[in-house]
Parts: C-alpha cells; structure tokens; sequence
C-alpha cells in the first residue's frame, strides 16, 4: 500500500465490495445487472470509488484507491 492513505482522511483502513448495476434502457426494466464493479471504500470516514472489474484486472486495486 501507498503512504499517502485516504484522499479524504489519510487512513489506511480500507475494504473492497464486488458490486453489479443496472445500465439505461433495456437492460434497466428487466433488472439485468450486467454491469460489474469493485467498491474501495475507507473504513474511518466512508469514502469510497468505484472501479470497473473488466478495466482493472491487471491492478491491485488498493493501489489504486491509495495513489
């Protein structure tokens, strides 16, 4: 993990969600959840981002979060 810690707080207390939304039209009125994250979220103050599955693979996704 970075030093820098939380963009909001500087905490290094952080978790990740997997996540699935709806997207527009079609795909919104059958409630099909095609559309994958991961939620970073910083356990002090709540901040979170959210990261596409399919764009992120090759990335340790914490290092993202934390720059």
């Amino acid at each position: 993990m970075s030093e820098q810690g939380c963009v909001k707080c500087g905490s290094q207390d952080a978790g990740e969600k997997d996540v699935s939304m709806t997207g527009s039209g079609l795909s919104k009125m059958l409630d099909v959840q095609n559309n994958k994250f991961t939620v970073v979220y910083c356990k002090k103050c709540g901040y979170s981002e959210f990261y596409n599955k399919q764009a992120s693979m090759g990335s340790n996704i914490l290092d993202l979060f934390f720059g």
